[in-house]
């Protein structure tokens, strides 16, 4: 795992070069990233779930066509929700940026789900990569995973030191 001041400077690095969609996040992205990482960590905690890890890998329940725009290369890596163990996956309605942050009054905003409760989301809400894959119907894209641990990734990932 990158320093604080290593991962800023890949940041800025990104920012004065332009690529992709991370060249345009904010100064602060990566400060409000770790706070928002810590949220919804303690919620999962909250809710029961033992994250075996600080930060967590991003993940998207089913494919998001609009995230593979974001890199030069971009793949899609699936795998079954079944290999994750329940108590140390959580998930967001969205984004965890928007999710936490986009004050909207929608009943999935600052909110981390169970494996079980977010299939009661899909049930009511739908995939939103099916109902706005645009993005015009607001900030919600995707279903995200915030995969707390690293046994399931090991195979698929080359470099894991947390």
């Amino acid at each position: 795992m990158l320093s604080d001041e290593e991962a800023e400077s890949v940041q800025a690095m990104l920012r004065v070069e332009r690529k992709g969609f991370a060249s345009r996040r904010s100064a602060d992205y990566l400060a409000v990233r770790k706070q928002l990482e810590e949220q919804a960590r303690a919620m999962f905690i909250d809710k029961g779930g033992k994250p075996r890890l600080q930060r967590p890998h991003y993940m998207t329940l089913g494919a998001c066509e609009w995230l593979l725009e974001w890199y030069a290369h971009g793949t899609c890596l699936k795998l079954p929700l079944g290999c994750f163990n329940a108590s140390a996956v959580s998930f967001t309605y969205g984004d965890l940026f928007p999710t936490m942050r986009y004050l909207d009054g929608k009943p999935y905003r600052e909110k981390v789900y169970t494996r079980d409760e977010i299939i009661q989301v899909i049930e009511q809400f739908g995939l939103p990569q099916v109902w706005n894959a645009d993005g015009s119907l607001g900030p919600e894209r995707y279903i995200e995973v915030q995969v707390w641990d690293d046994t399931p990734l090991r195979p698929y990932i080359k470099y894991v030191d947390r």
